[in-house]
């Protein structure tokens, strides 16, 4: 399995562990009026114990984006889907924890998942699937750099609902997230 742990201005970006159950679950039950209808994330132990078992780190890898100062978890971001020869590409989820949404941490947490996908995995391709409504997200992968692609009709089932998406991408060619220096 490939260990995250890399660091930015004010997060650090590392795997997901079993030691994060409590708090995880926690922040994530705290925020689900935050992600619904937008993301699923765990909020029970099962759930949360399926999640890191699923995210094995070579078809998945799960991360928590985590406070420099404090070390707690602001939220969480995956690879998920990640096909090698001749895709070279993974699928990125993430979402924000309460109370630190809004406050820009996400975007460097993504940023730096962004970079691990391309520079230790090897990704040629990270693709975003965004629910139309979700302007926080979209707004997210705009200052990123993703470029859209289009409109997927009932393409994830997320709440029992088929909801539409729009696909967002960025490729190894394209310019980089920006991750501000430490």
């Amino acid at each position: 399995m490939n260990t995250v742990s890399t660091q930015g201005s004010q997060v650090t970006l590392r795997t997901v562990a079993a030691e994060d159950e409590e708090r995880f679950l926690e922040l994530a039950r705290m925020s689900a009026d935050l992600h619904h209808p937008w993301v699923g994330i765990p909020r029970t132990s099962s759930g949360f114990s399926a999640y890191v078992a699923r995210t094995d780190g070579t078809a998945a890898v799960g991360m928590v984006v985590c406070l420099n100062d404090g070390d707690d978890l602001v939220g969480t971001v995956n690879i998920n889907g990640i096909v090698r020869e001749p895709y070279h590409r993974g699928v990125l989820g993430y979402a924000a924890f309460l109370p630190y949404a809004g406050r820009g941490y996400m975007s460097e947490g993504v940023a730096l998942a962004v970079r691990y996908a391309f520079d230790r995995l090897g990704l040629h391709r990270v693709e975003a699937d965004i629910q139309p409504g979700n302007t926080a997200s979209l707004n997210l992968v705009r200052r990123l750099g993703f470029r859209k692609e289009g409109v997927s009709p009932g393409f994830i089932k997320i709440d029992g609902v088929w909801r539409d998406h729009e696909r967002w991408a960025i490729t190894a060619e394209m310019e980089l997230p920006p991750v501000p220096p430490r």
